[in-house]
């Protein structure tokens, strides 16, 4: 199910099965994951995408099959429900997502450490950047925007805390790195960044994401995981929607076809002639088995229902001058906006500059410090908060949304609940459940069943992209394409700003807005990303290791000399070949504009690296010749 590969595999699954409760999440299936590969899993909400990633990092055990590791395989796992050590500081935590690189360090230094080991180590810790520890979780901390380093983690919110695990996770430069939505929380700037970083990551990464530019941009091979089974296709995220249309549309031919058949011989068997052949004996069991076989299972999308909006006022919504400061902070100042009928504007910006703040000042939560805001007589607020506060975890999926009624109504029309809340994919096992035990994506449909269905002619959505799986985000960029009101978005998905806004309101960060008519791509291409003065860049793996000099250097013949000199001038032009080859693939449009050059750059690449591991190999053997 891999496909062609030319590196070694790092973990592979054997006919992998796991039961929760009564589900069934793998059935036999078979996974392996190869060097240097970077590989997105997709799949419906409740598949158990984050399960399969539990079950390769060793933190959930399955009912049957086995796992095989490479020897001495570091795992890296950033989890959805991920563990800090609230009694340490930020630093803290993230130093200890390198405890393997610190205890190499260590070891290093120690006194006997024979110079084979040495060499080891230093090629080690030269991959994985070890050298410069210190300044990798200050450049990590300042690009991934978390709090200062010496402060508690008890005191952080869900978000930072995220980026914290995030940066703990990319530390230790693991073999390999199993990551389970890395981009919530993160604002568009640094999700740029992370793309960049994983491009240029040494080991291999198996994440799960919504983030569709980012599959596109940063994976080689797609996994998917529907009911059981696992579907591998090479390429990116584009190129699986092309490969599922087509396995798709060839299994709708052959049910096509079986139920043509069934048709036909189903005639021939009702006549029950009296006296069978073996020829006919034959043709029966040939009826048999095509009747016996099931037929391929069809996913349901969510039908999502946003009711009707209520008529719209000449005068929608108008800010005049508005400021506002908090806590003694100025977020933002003079900020004029006019919202007309039809618009869906998306609003971004670094975290933390205000852009939920804005939505609760246009709903009257907030008043402003200075400036004025009018809103039309008209003008019906529905508003989905980030937070998403308003769910009562001991209720259950019918008493939440129900709130005392075993109906919705929608515009004029009255629905049933459990008609309405089916068509959020919720099975009636499910509308029996307690919120608190549902999944982070069934929440967000729940709260997206809930808001909705107390319509409205103005929607803000804060966030309302995160845990949601890829086919229930498309059925809502196509909901909000066709509403009728009008849409606020704050929101970090750049896929879905494309499809969905008719204008962008961007905060640089600085105090100011800026609003631009037309999708996220065409403001970025009239203002750049927000927040785009650079921080700090990681430090560079350095192209050779820190040798330890050694007391007792023995001088090598005149022919290794050389070899040597030659073999440190290689490195360093693939090196520059490696990272002009890479650079290329991290290219804006890559895909779409170079298709034609897929094949021919990855072979260039692998080659490039296999010379690059042939000469480093050898240059540590001459330097431990050298020292010994």
């Amino acid at each position: 199910m891999n496909g062609k590969q030319t590196t070694a595999p790092l973990i592979s699954g054997r006919g992998l099965t796991l039961h929760i409760g009564n589900q069934i999440v793998l059935n036999e299936v078979d996974i392996t994951v190869h060097e240097r590969e970077r590989i997105g899993l997709i799949g419906r909400n409740g598949s158990g995408k984050s399960s399969l990633l539990k079950v390769l990092a060793g933190v959930m055990a399955p009912n049957g099959g086995e796992i095989s590791r490479s020897g001495g395989l570091a795992i890296g796992h950033l989890p959805q429900e991920f563990e800090l050590d609230d009694s340490a500081t930020v630093e803290a935590n993230i130093r200890a997502g390198a405890s393997h690189l610190e205890a190499m360090l260590h070891e290093y230094e120690a006194p006997g450490t024979s110079h084979a080991r040495m060499s080891a180590i230093e090629h080690a810790l030269s991959v994985a950047d070890g050298w410069n520890l210190q300044v990798r979780i200050e450049a990590l901390a300042e690009r991934l925007a978390v709090p200062d380093l010496d402060r508690s983690v008890r005191t952080l919110s869900g978000g930072e805390r995220r980026r914290v695990a995030l940066c703990r996770a990319l530390l230790g430069t693991p073999d390999l790195l199993l990551l389970d939505e890395p981009t919530n929380h993160l604002d568009i700037a640094a999700i740029e960044w992370l793309e960049g970083e994983l491009l240029r990551y040494p080991g291999s990464i198996l994440m799960v994401t919504h983030d569709r530019y980012f599959l596109d941009r940063v994976c080689q091979r797609m996994l998917e995981l529907s009911q059981g089974a696992i579907y591998s296709h090479e390429g990116n995220y584009t190129d699986y929607m092309e490969n599922k249309a087509a396995r798709l549309a060839s299994a709708a031919q052959s049910e096509h076809r079986r139920q043509s058949f069934l048709r036909r011989e189903l005639q021939w068997v009702l006549r029950g002639p009296k006296a069978r052949t073996t020829k006919d004996q034959g043709r029966l069991q040939r009826f048999a088995a095509a009747n016996d076989k099931a037929a391929p299972e069809l996913e349901e999308d969510v039908d999502l229902i946003i009711p009707p909006p209520g008529r719209l006022s000449d005068k929608i919504l108008n800010l005049h001058g508005v400021s506002i400061a908090l806590a003694g902070k100025s977020l933002f100042s003079g900020l004029d906006l006019e919202i007309q009928a039809g618009d869906r504007i998306g609003i971004v910006g670094p975290n933390g500059v205000g852009k939920t703040t804005l939505m609760r000042l246009i709903i009257g939560e907030l008043q402003p410090s200075a400036g004025r805001i009018e809103r039309g007589e008209q003008t019906r607020f529905n508003y989905i908060d980030q937070g998403r506060l308003r769910l009562d975890d001991t209720k259950t999926v019918f008493e939440e949304v129900g709130e005392g009624k075993d109906f919705v109504m929608l515009g004029a029309q009255r629905v049933s609940l459990w008609t309405y809340l089916s068509r959020f994919l919720f099975t009636d096992e499910r509308i029996r459940t307690q919120v608190g035990r549902l999944s982070g994506g069934e929440r967000n449909r729940l709260l997206l069943a809930k808001i909705l269905k107390y319509g409205g002619n103005f929607l803000l959505l804060d966030e309302p992209t995160n845990d949601l799986d890829l086919e229930t985000l498309r059925v809502l960029e196509e909901g909000l394409s066709s509403f009728g009101g009008c849409v606020l978005v704050v929101s970090h998905d750049r896929y879905f700003l494309n499809r969905v806004c008719t204008g962008i309101l961007g905060f640089s960060g600085k105090g100011d807005v800026v609003y631009q008519e037309g999708d996220y791509d065409y403001y970025i291409e009239h203002h750049g990303l927000p927040n785009e003065a650079p921080p700090r860049e990681l430090a560079p793996a350095p192209s050779l290791p820190k040798p330890k000099p050694a007391p007792a250097a023995r001088k090598l013949s005149w022919k290794e000399e050389r070899e040597l000199e030659t073999l440190e001038a290689e490195i360093a032009k693939l090196d520059a070949e490696i990272a002009d080859i890479e650079a290329t693939f991290a290219t804006p449009n890559f895909y779409e504009r170079h298709r034609d050059r897929v094949a021919d750059l990855t072979a260039r690449l692998a080659a490039a690296k296999a010379r690059h591991d042939t000469c480093f190999s050898r240059w540590a053997e001459l330097e431990e010749k050298r020292g010994s």
